[in-house]
């Protein structure tokens, strides 16, 4: 059985993040540092060409 999340460049996964009320904080390395009202973590997307489905993935 196939997740139905697929992995995405990092520009697809920001528009999503975006989307869903999260605000650019910082970019540190290569990598970008969202935050959610309300979230006890930040969101961290890699700046990678396919963000891998494990990075993605919830919990």
């Amino acid at each position: 059985m196939t997740s139905g999340i697929k992995p995405t460049n990092y520009q697809v996964q920001v528009k999503i993040f975006e989307a869903g009320g999260c605000t650019y904080v910082r970019t540190q390395g290569d990598h970008l540092v969202y935050h959610y009202p309300g979230a006890k973590r930040p969101v961290v997307i890699p700046k990678y060409k396919e963000v891998p489905v494990f990075i993605i993935g919830t919990t």
